[in-house]
């Protein structure tokens, strides 16, 4: 671990783990991103449990686990895609 000048502790990641790391985020703004497109009365709240989703396995190092959870959380979002699609959002 590495202090940067603001102290902040800043852990050095292998690369596979960089890699990982890459992909939650980009998952995490492509289901906030398809969110938007929900109607406004449930938009908060399904940003909310998206949110909640993602801190909930914030602290897993188990790289298998993650790639089961990546895997698993696009099909969720393409899952919302659709079904927002065919409601006409």
């Amino acid at each position: 671990m590495m202090k940067t000048h603001s102290g902040q502790v800043m852990v050095q990641l292998d690369f596979q783990s960089f890699i990982l790391r890459a992909r939650v985020l980009n998952l995490y703004r492509q289901a906030l991103k398809i969110a938007q497109r929900a109607p406004v009365h449930v938009r908060g709240e399904l940003k909310q449990t998206i949110r909640q989703e993602m801190e909930k396995n914030r602290d897993c190092n188990d790289k298998q686990k993650i790639r089961y959870l990546i895997s698993e959380g696009l099909e969720r979002v393409k899952g919302l895609d659709e079904m927002l699609d065919m409601q006409g959002h």
